[in-house]
């Protein structure tokens, strides 16, 4: 079995979880195939909602040896993640005591993020599962383990190189299914004045702007500003600032260390929004579904009409997104007669599910 379906809520263990919404059986969003008949797993795809801490989660975990060893998301292929790098850079240098860093960084993919501190002249180093991930930034210069973040990889990497000046976790702790192992290893990593920075895909953007298509086997997670606190406070870790990112069409950096720092306008102001607005209420959740499944009805109406006129329809980008809009909406390659994708390592691929072709 590479999935089981969770008892329990997987940051503060209670069992009292509400279904919010189903997405039915779908393959794993990144399973593309060169053959499109070979058999591909379909593994529920729901989230719930926990009652006592309000996370929003998946209800299956599907193995992350599954889903990360081999990866085909490549950082350096998004204009806008090679763009706002260096801009995070400074973000994160700036609230760094010292002026000469060791940072490591989480789920580094191949290194883009990092380079930028390379090329500052500060000490790095990666960590990530996917091994064609961290060979390529091996070769591009970039030192890289090829492991999945956790305490005892952190007492490891301490004990080679000392406790690190910045870690960073971007977009990533939604991706891991027991991140109070991630978090524990990054308090352990982290020097008494260094900064943490952990990157997430914001809930207001995910229900404002009703990206369901987000909800895939990898994300464990759908985090409010309130759930990284409680998760970092657990570890002994105080968030202080959080700042506004593009990726993922709308993300939260949030900044945390181990000693108290005053929290900024910005992280008070957030706190409160969230608070206002109601962004972890049953009632918002339960709205989003409503609107989910009236999204899917509508956008497949759509492309049968433009099949019905005699038009063709391509789809561009074949992010693992797409797949869950694809799968969810039953767009196949009965409508598609393509999806163009930059990343050249998809190129002649199929979607999973939906057997579509992947072209340049």
């Amino acid at each position: 079995m590479i999935s089981e379906r969770i008892s329990s809520c997987r940051l503060c263990g209670s069992s009292n979880l509400d279904l919010i919404l189903d997405l039915g059986k779908q393959p794993p969003a990144n399973s593309l195939r060169i053959d499109p008949s070979d058999y591909l797993e379909e593994i529920p795809l729901a989230i719930s909602r926990c009652q006592e801490c309000t996370t929003i989660q998946l209800t299956e975990t599907v193995s992350p040896e599954y889903l990360f060893r081999a990866y085909v998301w490549v950082t350096g292929t998004s204009k806008t993640a090679r763009d706002y790098s260096q801009q995070f850079y400074e973000s994160v240098s700036q609230r760094c005591v010292d002026s000469s860093l060791f940072a490591v960084e989480i789920a580094s993919n191949d290194g883009t993020f990092l380079q930028r501190f390379r090329q500052s002249g500060h000490r790095v180093l990666g960590v990530d599962p996917a091994v064609n991930l961290a060979k390529a930034a091996e070769e591009n210069g970039i030192p890289t383990l090829a492991e999945f973040f956790g305490l005892e990889i952190a007492k490891r990497i301490v004990l080679d190189n000392g406790q690190a000046d910045a870690v960073m976790a971007r977009n990533v702790l939604p991706h891991v299914p027991n991140p109070n192992d991630v978090v524990a290893g990054i308090s352990h990593c982290l020097k008494s004045d260094g900064v943490g920075s952990i990157e997430f895909h914001w809930i207001d953007k995910i229900l404002s702007e009703l990206h369901y298509d987000s909800i895939y086997h990898e994300h464990y997670f759908y985090h409010s500003l309130h759930s990284i606190k409680q998760l970092l406070e657990r570890h002994g870790l105080s968030l202080f600032d959080v700042t506004e990112s593009p990726i993922s069409g709308g993300s939260l950096v949030a900044y945390f260390s181990k000693t108290l720092r005053t929290p900024s306008v910005e992280l008070t102001e957030k706190l409160k929004f969230e608070d206002e607005r109601g962004l972890a209420t049953l009632k918002s959740w339960q709205l989003f579904a409503e609107r989910a499944l009236e999204h899917r009805l509508q956008l497949k109406n759509i492309v049968e009409a433009e099949i019905s006129s005699g038009r063709k329809v391509v789809g561009y980008g074949a992010s693992a997104r797409s797949s869950t809009l694809l799968n969810f909406a039953k767009i196949t390659n009965q409508h598609l007669v393509c999806i163009a994708d930059q990343s050249p390592l998809k190129h002649g691929l199929y979607t999973p599910g939906t057997d579509i072709q992947i072209c340049s």
